[in-house]
């Protein structure tokens, strides 16, 4: 229901001429204002993102609307608080817009231009302090609200003459979010010089029109932070496709399913950090009786770690031919690894399993050692399970490293763990890695199946690093569990 035009006029002495022209500007801050708060809602309630283009625009718009909404005496009617307390807060909103726009500015600039900027945008915040100051003070302040008007005035200026200077260039050498900022500002820089003029008396006095100028800018503005967001929506999608396509075919690198040998049982489990990792694990069956297991860890994460992995998947299906010498093995993916990157290297662990003669031969590259729990009863296992270490150098970075292997001899029971890093290195939440000794421990332990022993270990990592609860995974994880059967 609209409230009768003569209420209104006996409340607020105006003319009708003059009612509809204040209603005008109420119904244009209250637009804006709508628009800064949308601006900054998109900003909270998209993805994570370092880009502050929509803080910065939001703040802009709001601050503004609530100085236009503060100025105007119908709003100064609906909300009567003392006409002091409208002017300290009209005071405070106009000695530190400026700010927002400039940061503004600083993300859409050229590189060369962001330190100006941000030089700029400190002396505005310093001259706002000093201005609101002399008001609280009551020092100076018909020079420091001249210092405004000037300082305004010549920032139009300065603004005017870098919009030449931008269309004077080649249309290539300037963006069109530039130029859509100009655009818009060089109308609103009419307005506001217009405005101030007016306020230093060198004009007639007649209705505020900045605000339409400033509508103009803000339509401007809502382009180039719209454009901005919708660019970076289309990339990260675009990411997103791309990461998805990476785990499609991370995902086919990694074996599909077990080997199934008479007499071993094999279990492995891959949980990654994020949706494509380093870790690879992989399997070279010789015959019913033998077999031979990579398990391997790339430094780094995310794409160029799956990418090494992949590689490490091409040069490990080369290997078929000496299978049973771990030593070879190592060094053979050694070989075709170096000199294809620099930035990463890989740790693995090779085992070759025997049934015939019932031995395991193991050898690995600067990797966490191999865990062994031998079935000492019927009843049970050792107190602790023993590290079997072998390493030689990491692979990649050294062409002749050599890598020596050793045999253990195994028997009925006996239990097998090759994994990365990931499982020692899970911290809690007061920073405690799980460590070589709770691994050690919980292998021990364990007297049910080989799959049980591999889930229950998960969970007792998720546990631990308070996963369930919501914090990330710090490292990708992959297990394997061997029981000689």
């Amino acid at each position: 229901m609209h409230l009768p035009t003569a209420l209104v006029l006996g409340a607020i002495p105006l003319t009708p001429s003059e009612l509809r022209w204040e209603l005008a500007g109420v119904a244009i801050g209250f637009i804006l204002l709508s628009i800064g708060v949308a601006a900054l809602a998109l900003f909270l309630f998209r993805r994570r993102t370092s880009d502050l283009t929509l803080v910065y625009f939001s703040s802009f718009s709001i601050l503004y609307a609530m100085r236009l909404l503060s100025r105007e005496p119908f709003i100064r009617w609906l909300f009567p608080v003392r006409e002091a307390v409208w002017n300290h807060f009209d005071l405070v909103i106009d000695c530190f817009i400026p700010v927002p726009f400039t940061l503004f500015l600083m993300q859409i600039a050229e590189p060369r231009w962001k330190n100006v900027l941000r030089w700029i945008a400190a002396a505005q915040l310093a001259f706002g302090v000093t201005r609101l100051m002399s008001a609280v003070l009551h020092i100076g302040e018909k020079t420091t609200g001249l210092g405004n008007n000037i300082l305004v005035i010549g920032s139009c200026a300065l603004v005017a003459v870098y919009y030449i200077y931008m269309f004077a260039r080649p249309a290539k050498a300037r963006s069109r979010e530039i130029t859509a900022v100009f655009v818009g500002l060089a109308v609103f820089a009419l307005f506001v010089i217009e405005s101030n003029l007016v306020d230093l008396k060198l004009l007639p006095k007649h209705d505020d029109i900045e605000p339409v100028g400033f509508f103009i800018f803000v339509c401007c503005l809502g382009y180039v932070t719209a454009q901005r967001t919708l660019a970076k929506e289309e990339r990260l999608l675009e990411i997103n496709k791309e990461l998805q396509i990476a785990n499609q075919i991370q995902s086919s690198i990694l074996p599909h399913e077990v080997p199934r040998l008479a007499g071993l049982e094999i279990v492995a489990r891959y949980v990654p950090m994020s949706a494509v990792a380093g870790d690879f694990y992989d399997f070279l069956v010789v015959d019913d009786r033998r077999i031979g297991i990579l398990v391997a860890d790339v430094t780094g994460h995310g794409v160029p770690a799956a990418l090494i992995a992949s590689m490490l998947k091409v040069a490990f299906a080369g290997q078929t031919t000496h299978a049973e010498d771990p030593g070879r093995v190592l060094a053979g993916l050694n070989r075709a690894l170096c000199g294809k990157f620099e930035e990463h290297f890989v740790t693995a662990a090779y085992v070759f399993v025997d049934l015939d003669k019932f031995v395991l031969r193991y050898a690995g590259a600067g990797h966490p050692p191999l865990l062994f729990a031998p079935r000492t009863s019927q009843h049970g296992r050792e107190s602790e399970s023993r590290e079997v270490e072998a390493n030689g150098l990491m692979l990649g970075l050294f062409p002749d490293a050599a890598y020596a292997a050793v045999e253990i001899p195994l028997g009925a029971g006996d239990r097998i763990l090759l994994y990365t890093d990931g499982i020692l290195e899970a911290m809690n939440a007061a920073r405690e890695e799980f460590g070589k000794s709770r691994l050690k421990k919980f292998l021990a332990a364990s007297s049910k199946s080989a799959a049980h022993l591999a889930d229950a270990l998960l969970l007792e990592l998720r546990r631990w690093s308070s996963s369930d609860a919501g914090r990330p995974q710090d490292d990708d994880i992959t297990l394997l569990v061997l029981e000689v059967e």
